[in-house]
Order: structure tokens, then sequence, then C-alpha cells
């Protein structure tokens, strides 16, 4: 469900590829892929999968050294931006074929004493900064008639949770962004859908941990089984691979019929 942290625009080093058709393990040979909270968890295990399948990757983050690294590690590009800033948001690349927006952040309070300011930043990274992305690439997706948006939303898109009413209210914005785009994408051969996970083993859960011990007067060793899972069929934290694995999915031939689409990695939690 969350993902990592968000992500000022100087380019680093990276290489082009020339479009051809995709084929076997390299399907995504040619095409430029444009991950957001790329640095580290979620991110970082989709643009990895992006470039194992033949993608070139934008590997954004706010994380310079991290973003450099995963990006040396993969031959992308790194993109030193925050995402809060709408501005630098503005600089970010307008060619990727295929978009995922990743970056998030948490903050955990109940509504009468959740932070105003911190509210609107976490829908400027992951609501705003989105929007902003897609409003940028769109027109080069229209232009070849082929894209892929795929929006790393959570079950918290789909449900609510207290004390998280800016992440919620966010995922939920993202989700509706999501549809609007894939019936407006839709004749020029774009698919926009959203993936769903449970609580996935990041950096931002694990920093969840301790906030949550603290609001439920719980040890943190106790968080993950009583809080976190409790609503969940699967006993266990979502992998960032698995995340990885479903958007390479929508983002292959066999799943160009499927868009506007939720698709929950949730353990079961939405099953109830």
């Amino acid at each position: 469900m969350e993902s990592t942290q968000n992500t000022a625009g100087a380019s680093e080093t990276g290489s082009g590829t020339t479009p051809e058709q995709p084929a076997g393990p390299g399907f995504l040979h040619g095409r430029t892929a444009l991950v957001t909270g790329a640095a580290s968890g979620i991110g970082r295990a989709c643009a990895e999968a992006l470039a194992a399948a033949g993608a070139r990757v934008y590997v954004v983050d706010r994380a310079a050294e991290a973003a450099r690294e995963v990006a040396r590690a993969i031959g992308g590009t790194a993109y030193v931006v925050d995402l809060s800033d709408p501005d630098a948001v503005d600089t970010l690349p307008d060619d990727a074929d295929i978009v995922v927006n990743n970056a998030g952040l948490q903050h955990v309070a109940p509504v009468h004493e959740f932070p105003t300011e911190r509210f609107a930043l976490i829908q400027r990274v992951m609501l705003e900064a989105p929007f902003r992305i897609l409003r940028r690439t769109l027109p080069h997706m229209y232009g070849n008639e082929w894209g892929r948006i795929v929006n790393i939303s959570s079950v918290h898109g789909l449900r609510a949770s207290p004390f998280k009413a800016a992440y919620v209210a966010a995922k939920h914005g993202l989700e509706g962004l999501s549809k609007v785009v894939a019936l407006e994408g839709a004749p020029y051969g774009v698919t926009s859908n959203c993936i769903c996970p449970g609580y996935v083993r990041t950096p931002l859960v694990e920093d969840q941990i301790a906030a949550q011990a603290l609001a439920h007067g719980i040890p943190a060793a106790d968080v993950v089984e009583t809080v976190m899972l409790e609503r969940t069929a699967i006993k266990r934290l979502v992998e960032p691979s698995e995340v990885a694995e479903a958007m390479l999915w929508l983002c292959a031939e066999q799943s160009r019929s499927v868009t506007g689409a939720s698709l929950p990695l949730d353990g079961g939690w939405t099953a109830r």
C-alpha cells in the first residue's frame, strides 16, 4: 500500500534505444518509462523490472545519491526532483511511453489534529504531481498511439482507515484521475490502471510501524500482525517485486484491453 518517499530537476547519465517490436523478455525494448519514487521500495523494483524488460528508465526521486545509484545499476537516467514543487515537476521529460506514478509519503494523525500543511503536501506529491506528469506525457503517447500508465495506488484508494486522512484522500483522488485518463486515452491506444497493494515491505511502511505503535499503545513488534495485517486473509507483507510484476503485466500486449481498472494486491483485505 505504502510506496516510497517523495521525490528538483537535474538529469544524470543514461542511454537511449531505438523503438522496435517487443519480443520475449525484452518486450519493452524501444520504450521509455518514467518511474517516480524510484530510489527505493516499490519504485526501485518497478524501475529494475522495466529495465530488465528492455525499457529505458527515468529514475525520479528526491534522494539524489540513491536515485543515481539505481540509474547506474539499470542503465537509466536519474532525475533528482522534489515532487512537492510544481515547477520542478514540470521540468521532467515529456517523452515517456510508460509512466509509473509511485512516489508517496505518510502522516498519521486524527483529522482534528492533522497539520494542514502536511495534508496539502501529501496532495501535491501524490495527486497533483501525477496529474502534472500525465498532462505532459499524454500528448507523446497519443502521438505514438501507445502508452501505459500504472498508478501505484493502495488498498487505501479503495478503503479508508482512521488517522490517514491525507493519504486516503490522495489515493482516492489518484483512482479517479486514473479512470478519467483511461476514458480519454482509450482512442489513442493508451491504458491507465491502478495497482492497489496492502502493506508492502518498503521504507515507508517500516517508518510507520513506530507511529502505529504509539497510536495504538502496543509494542512495535506487534504492529505488523495486529494492526497492519489485521484485515487481510494472507498474513504477510507484500513484497515490492510482486507489485513490479503486476505493473509489467499491465504494460504487456496481453493486457491491452485492461484499462480503468484497480487491481488489488491486498491479501484479501477488500474481500471482506
